[in-house]
């Protein structure tokens, strides 16, 4: 009797606190203490913050994904890979990336701000870029988008790719080419002066992450036995249970992704936010249906890896438009990427380009569609809303542009590697498997795995 009499008082002053939280920069104010927050906002900034932590879980989510598509001997080198991305996005990032991507500089790249100094931040210790959000949580949240967009290229390049030379390749992609292509589209350079939009990352992250992939494993050449004469053989993953939990994880990961980067839940941001997560939803669920559906009319069966890719897909496309559309034209946007990431995976088999987890057709292909999906389906200056072509070239402009930039830097920087300490591991080492000749380690000790190719 005594427990229930206290605990409705307990769970109001429970909500009494989170009120007064969200209150708290009028109360510092009030009190003159010194470094007021100003304009910074207490719910923008827990709800910036919550968002940092869905990206940041998403990285177990691609782990589990490309470690399931993969074959049992290289699980601990690529679920290494995962987790050393995020580590490296997070130092390149904070020593120099935040300031190429975000500071003062000129249209094609950030100068000032290294180590998140300089006038990234104001006095208040807000964002310069985001004056509702402490600099602090501003850069936690595009650090995730960072590592996000480096992992991405580990299951183009799975099984075969030497892990020191992998070191070198997240460190420049995180520090120096993804920051490039943000300062273009996100921190005032010349591609948003231009009126390109990408709300929340389908060229910025998935197409530079995708593109890197492409180029990379087209240097680093198929893995052994995949292509024998004229035939295409599968190798098949070793664990579809794992790779469907990690496609839940990154659907679960989308809702911090995309409606996070409205930046702030007050306001008009409230039903901004609402707008971004229906239509995130939406996308993945049509991109999955459409790609079990069409791998079903070419293959003759429901193929369970593509219909998990397909939704991918469709949270990919939906990454740019998601604020910008309604949420039919989100079923259309992730029905058509669904569509697309089969047809572009049979594409590769038949250009030889080995990409075991579907990296470019899930994030190149369909970052590329997302972000010209804007000029067709936007309602305000989309085609299809009377506004006529020039949002779509300026769109098309925009991802033709990343992914030149992305494809030929990223493949200078894959045959500098390649002539240098070397791209691709031996023979013997790849048959072997790069848990046991690049780690020292199992993935599944106890078990034997027995593998002839």
């Amino acid at each position: 009797m005594t427990i229930k009499t206290f605990k409705r008082p307990i769970a109001l002053s429970a909500v009494a606190a989170a009120v007064g939280l969200c209150a708290v920069p009028a109360q510092a104010d009030a009190a003159g203490l010194s470094g007021a927050l100003g304009a910074i906002s207490a719910i923008d900034t827990l709800w910036v913050l919550m968002a940092a932590f869905f990206v940041f879980f998403m990285q177990a989510g691609f782990g589990m994904v490309e470690a399931g598509f993969i074959r049992s001997k290289n699980t601990c080198n690529i679920l290494t890979k995962n987790f050393v991305d995020y580590c490296s996005a997070s130092i390149m990032f904070f020593l120099v990336g935040y300031a190429f991507m975000f500071g003062e500089g000129n249209g094609f790249i950030g100068l000032d701000g290294f180590a998140l100094g300089g006038s990234v931040a104001g006095a208040d210790g807000s964002a310069a870029a985001a004056d509702n959000l402490p600099i602090w949580a501003f850069w936690l949240f595009q650090a995730a988008f960072c590592g996000a967009a480096a992992t991405i290229v580990a299951g183009g390049m799975a099984g075969r790719m030497k892990f020191h030379a992998y070191l070198l390749y997240t460190a420049v992609i995180s520090g120096l080419i993804y920051p490039i292509v943000g300062h273009w589209i996100w921190g005032g350079g010349w591609l948003s002066g231009m009126g390109f939009r990408d709300f929340a990352g389908s060229t910025v992250v998935h197409a530079t992450g995708g593109c890197a992939a492409l180029v990379g494993t087209i240097l680093l050449g198929p893995r052994i036995g995949k292509y024998q004469g004229g035939k295409i053989k599968a190798i098949l993953g070793h664990s579809i249970p794992l790779a469907s939990l990690g496609v839940f994880i990154l659907w679960f990961g989308w809702f911090g992704f995309n409606p996070g980067s409205t930046l702030g839940i007050s306001g008009e941001n409230t039903n901004a936010a609402a707008l971004v997560a229906i239509n995130t939803n939406m996308a993945a669920a049509a991109g999955a249906l459409s790609a079990m559906i069409t791998i079903w009319l070419f293959a003759g069966k429901p193929d369970l890896g593509m219909t998990m890719n397909g939704c991918l897909a469709g949270l990919v496309a939906i990454t740019a438009p998601c604020a910008y559309v309604t949420p039919a034209a989100a079923l259309a946007i992730g029905a058509v990427g669904g569509a697309i990431v089969v047809l572009g995976t049979l594409l590769l088999d038949r250009l030889r380009i080995d990409d075991p987890v579907g990296a470019f057709p899930v994030h190149g292909m369909n970052g590329i569609w997302g972000t010209l999906s804007i000029g067709l389906f936007a309602t305000d200056g989309g085609m299809f809303y009377g506004g006529g072509a020039k949002l779509l070239g300026t769109q098309a402009l925009g991802t033709v542009a990343v992914a030149g930039f992305v494809m030929v830097t990223m493949g200078l920087v894959f045959a500098a590697i390649k002539y240098t300490v070397g791209l691709r591991v031996s023979k013997e080492e790849e048959m072997r498997g790069l848990d046991i000749t690049e780690h020292g380690m199992e993935a599944y000790a106890g078990f034997q795995i027995f593998s002839t190719t």
